[in-house]
Parts: structure tokens; sequence; C-alpha cells
């Protein structure tokens, strides 16, 4: 009896919510898959209350880090996979490091897909292609797109960065921007939510505040940002091989990259009726994950860099996943691997009048499926942390 005890507690416990008898009587008659899912899982699912997710696009980074943080959520139960190449296949086949998580179902084709037992989907299909699948859903899903397709409220902006015709203008209308910190509200009430680009989300949670009360300056914003590969996506490039990227650095998309008129149009929108052009040159770095952007902004006149910390630290201070450091510490990537934490800092520049922020993200969680998650969690009323409270895996 003892021997099963501590199979539950590595994997959560459930301290608060089961007493030791309970959870001495779900081991007893758990099967042997129940057995490696945590105890809050369990207990959920006694109660019939886990929401039913379906995650399209499984087969990609963005996907299973989705399944990777679901293994951990107390109310909510990956039902459905998609992934049209891999039909028919065990999650674990594209990603051994997800073997453990026995109790998914295989992968199948988008248009084999059942969504009458899904209360919730991810949708991690790549760009272009999700408009005309989101559109078909039925109307009881709620939803969370990790593509570009619905960032851009204007249409014809997304046309001209994109290269094609926007394909759901309607449903355009309808979605709500997902940066949660900033748009919790609106994300609270969405049937639809498009989920922020990374860089995006890196830059924006410094700097809307910041623009917002006024403390800088929205001309002259120079970003300059670095990313893991990982950001690239699974599809095979030439561009992304290992000789290609390891031992060195590089900028893309040098005053052209897709996610400059996702920012501008954040930014742009608390920045009191001005239009904010930004300076934004992202690198790839010979990393799997990982985000830095460092940002160089203009101080408002009466204003510090000690004042532009003190108001981050205000605006966040009752915020689990954004955190302003202490003066002089800096942001290392390294310190939110595998998290869904923003560190953010601000010191001041060698040019009078100016400041540098530096923000750091892992581009798959905050950047992506982890934000994806915190927003879910909104929309289904569930705790916002739920399923994110993991640290930073270091070293």
């Amino acid at each position: 009896m003892a021997a099963l005890l501590p199979s539950a507690s590595c994997i959560g416990f459930a301290a608060n919510q089961l007493s030791g008898r309970k959870l001495e009587s779900l081991a007893l008659n758990a099967s042997p898959k129940q057995l490696r899912r945590p105890a809050t899982v369990m207990a959920a699912a006694k109660k019939g209350d886990v929401a039913r997710v379906g995650v399209l696009g499984a087969s990609g980074y963005t996907g299973a880090e989705i399944v990777r943080l679901l293994a951990v959520h107390p109310s909510l139960q990956v039902t459905l996979m998609t992934a049209d190449r891999k039909a028919g296949l065990p999650l674990s086949s594209v990603f051994p490091h997800l073997i453990s998580q026995v109790d998914l179902p295989n992968m199948v084709a988008v248009a084999d897909a059942d969504f009458s037992q899904v209360d919730a989907v991810f949708c991690c299909l790549p760009h272009g292609t999700t408009q005309e699948i989101i559109a078909a859903l039925p109307g009881h899903l709620k939803i969370v797109d990790l593509s570009a397709d619905f960032r851009l409220r204007d249409v014809n902006e997304y046309a001209q960065w994109y290269g094609g015709e926007h394909r759901a203008p309607k449903l355009q209308e309808e979605a709500v921007y997902g940066l949660t910190e900033i748009y919790r509200d609106a994300v609270k009430a969405a049937r639809l939510v498009a989920n922020p680009g990374c860089y995006p989300t890196s830059i924006q949670l410094p700097l809307i505040p910041l623009l917002q009360a006024k403390l800088i300056s929205p001309d002259g914003i120079i970003i300059d940002a670095k990313s893991g590969v990982s950001g690239a996506g699974r599809g095979a490039k030439e561009a992304n091989l290992y000789t290609e990227v390891a031992e060195g650095i590089h900028p893309y998309g040098v005053t052209n990259h897709r996610h400059v008129p996702e920012i501008e149009q954040g930014l742009s929108e608390f920045a009191g009726g001005d239009k904010v052009t930004v300076s934004f040159t992202p690198h790839l770095m010979p990393m799997s994950r990982g985000m830095l952007s460092t940002i160089y902004v203009q101080m408002t006149p009466g204003t510090t860099v000690d004042s532009l910390r003190e108001h981050l630290t205000n605006r966040y201070q009752d915020e689990e996943f954004v955190v302003v450091l202490p003066k002089g510490i800096v942001p290392h990537t390294r310190h939110v691997r595998g998290s869904n934490y923003c560190l953010v800092n601000v010191f001041p520049d060698r040019i009078p009048g100016r400041a540098i922020i530096t923000s750091v993200i892992d581009n798959l969680v905050k950047g992506a499926s982890g934000q994806a998650l915190q927003n879910l969690n909104i929309m289904l009323g569930l705790p916002e942390t739920e399923g994110l409270m993991q640290q930073p895996m270091f070293p």
C-alpha cells in the first residue's frame, strides 16, 4: 500500500484537495495509466469537471509543448490531436520525450476529427492555413490560435505582410488579441483568441505600460532581438540545419520581419493616438529555445531610469508571470527556460535621456504555448496559473 503513495506524491499529491486516505483509495483503484497522471487530474476526472481539449497540429513544437504543459493540468485533458502527415500514430512516435503520457489519443487528420467530444481547441497550424479551418469549427468551441492569422486587426495589413488575402475577415472581427496581462478582460469574454507572437510578447510587455504612462517617447524605439532556432518551427529548412546555425549568429528579416506590424499595432494602441514605428532587427541564435529583446527608448522630460523600473514594478506586482528584476540584475534566457515567465529590467544608456530595457522569455512557453494555456484558463474561468507553475529549468 505505502509503495503506491510515492508515485502519486512525486507528480502532484494534491495536498490541499485529497486526504491521504482518499489518495490511497485512488491509487488502489487506478489503472497503470492513471497512476502516471497527477493526482489532481485524477481527482478532477472523478468529479467529471475536466474540460476536453483538442490540439490541432500536435506534431509541431508548439503543439507538443501544449501537450507537455497539459500533463500536469488538473482541469484539462487532451482528447483529440491532429497531424495530417502523422495520422494514426501516437504522439510519442514524433516526440519520444512525451512517451510517459500514455493516455493520449492517437493523432488523426483534421478532416477526420470529431469535435463533438471537445470543449476547447488549441490551433497550432502554420500561418495561412488556419483561417478556413477555424471558420469551419463548431460554434461551441473555445479557440486559441497560435498562428499569426488573426493577430492583425486590419485584414489588408495581413495581406501585405503575409502575402495572401485573409479568407475569414468576419471571424477576424471577432478575434481578441491575447497578450494576457494587457487584454485579460477581453480574453475572458472571447470565443476566439489570437495568441501573440514570441517577439511581440517580449517587446510589448515592458513597452505598453511605459507608453501608456507617457514615460517614454513613441519615437525612436530600437529593438535588437534574439531567438532560439525552435522559433522557426519544426519544418525542414536549409537555413536551420546544424551547420548553418551552430557557432555563429546572424540577423534575418531585416526591416521586413512579419512581427513588425503586430508590434506596432499593439504599441500604437497605447501611445495616445500616435502611430508607433519601430526599428526592429531579429537575430537567430545557436540555441534550441529562449528569446532576448534589448530595447532602446527615449525617456520623456523629467523621467528617470528608476521611475521606469518603478512603474513597471507597480504595474506587474500582482502578475505571476511578469517579473521586474531588482536594480542592476540582468535578465538571462537560461533563467526562464521551460517556464511561462518574462523577466524584465531597465538600465541607463550612456546617451543622456535614453534607457535600455531588457526582456527575456522562453519563446515556446510564454512566447507561444504557455501564454496560449494562460489564455484558455481565463476563457474557461479556471485559475490563470493552472498547469503553468513549472519553475525554469537550470542548468
